[in-house]
């Protein structure tokens, strides 16, 4: 065995597996632009079809997202076995509004996007995607772990 066999390796992941992978969480990161910088929010989510739907309140978030190109991203990390995978979505996101046809607004907030913070979270935005990547980081052969108290 060469050395390059203990390496991780990255794969794409398909587009159906990327919303596949999307329906497993509900914790992601929205990427905005504001004040000359990209800004990077922890935020719960939910899914309609292949839109993301954000619950917020008014502030930063909201007003630099809302008819705005953003990125958000979701990911499962297992440091422990070096393994994980990352779904990106680049697209436009749109604040929910009573003035969208109702069928929408029902759909959106029938999203099951639960806030875990404590507060007014009365607006919704959807995020529509305009491009969804995803990748998968596959370990090679592992080195066996080291016993409990060793240390390097």
């Amino acid at each position: 065995m060469s050395e390059n066999d203990s390496r991780p390796t990255l794969q794409e992941i398909t587009g159906p597996e990327c919303q596949a992978l999307l329906a497993t969480q509900e914790i992601g990161r929205l990427g905005v632009n504001a004040t000359h910088y990209p800004l990077i929010f922890v935020v719960n989510y939910g899914l309609d079809g292949d839109v993301v739907v954000i619950r917020t309140n008014p502030g930063t978030k909201l007003s630099n997202a809302n008819h705005a190109n953003v990125t958000f991203e979701v990911d499962d990390i297992d440091q422990r076995n070096a393994t994980g995978w990352s779904v990106l979505i680049r697209g436009l996101a749109e604040e929910v509004t009573e003035a969208h046809r109702s069928e929408l607004v029902a759909r959106t907030k029938a999203s099951a996007a639960q806030p875990w913070a404590h507060g007014e979270y009365g607006h919704w935005l959807r995020l529509i995607p305009h491009s969804v990547t995803g990748r998968r980081i596959v370990p090679g052969h592992l080195p066996p772990a080291f016993p409990a108290g060793t240390y390097l």
